[in-house]
């Protein structure tokens, strides 16, 4: 455990595409287990920030660190072995498959025995018995049988959600997880992610206020690339600065 309590931090982070600035100087520290919203105006910086963290794009400068380990130069699949994970794509990347099976391929791929599973009765066992329990943890075992691509919308985000949490994450990237979902939903899958085993810190993206304002414990403001804030909901809630560029007048904590 890193002796500061950061499960994730950045280190003066900067991304620039030729003259475009997209991230700049970006000082970050996650909370090991918190639940930690970015939140700002379009063209802020989050995805760029989630893809940095992520591994899916490389820094101009800066470092990041997990757990207290530089991981900078990592690509993406290290990152996942170190703990660092982020939501999979699933309905282009296994629709057919069910969930049981699709969450299956992931435990047997992060204990390292994919390709010789079905020569062991005890191993394949212990990775269903595996996939059943986080998808029981995500509400998904009634559909555990089900086609991905027969699931409603909501139901496929929740699986992308128990996808990257078989990969026995340490931290969980989310960039929206309720985008696109019913309004009637999306406070499900919210609720899902809050309560998420306490060794699991958790950055998301979400557009949805009161959703961010319902489940996250700490929240960081992005505006041009640049951090403006970092607070509690009460505290961002209450910044003048923030209720000027992003939030308007209509937020009550």
């Amino acid at each position: 455990m890193n002796a500061n309590g950061a499960a994730l931090s950045t280190d003066n982070l900067c991304k620039n595409f030729g003259a475009l600035r997209v991230a700049i100087d970006v000082n970050f520290t996650l909370p090991q287990g918190c639940r930690h919203a970015l939140i700002g105006p379009n063209g802020s910086g989050k995805t760029t920030l989630i893809n940095l963290i992520g591994g899916a794009l490389a820094p101009t400068s800066g470092k990041i660190l997990l757990d207290g380990q530089d991981i900078t130069g990592l690509s993406a699949d290290q990152r996942v072995l170190r703990g660092l994970t982020r939501t999979f794509q699933i309905n282009t990347l296994f629709p057919r498959l069910t969930p049981i099976e699709a969450v299956t391929m992931v435990v047997c791929q992060r204990r390292g025995y994919g390709a010789s599973l079905w020569r062991s009765l005890k191993r394949s066992h212990e990775a269903i018995d595996e996939a059943y329990e986080v998808l029981s943890q995500l509400h998904l075992a009634e559909d555990c049988d089900r086609p991905t691509a027969q699931l409603a919308y909501g139901r496929q985000r929740l699986l992308e959600i128990a996808l990257a949490l078989a990969a026995r994450p340490k931290v969980l990237l989310l960039d929206e997880p309720a985008a696109g979902v019913p309004q009637q939903q999306s406070g499900e899958i919210l609720s899902v992610i809050s309560s998420l085993p306490d060794d699991i810190a958790v950055l998301f993206i979400e557009h949805d206020i009161d959703l961010v304002f319902r489940f996250a414990e700490r929240i960081t403001v992005l505006v041009a690339g640049r951090i403006l804030c970092e607070g509690t909901p009460a505290e961002i809630a209450a910044n003048p600065e923030v209720r000027r560029i992003y939030l308007g007048d209509e937020v009550h904590v």
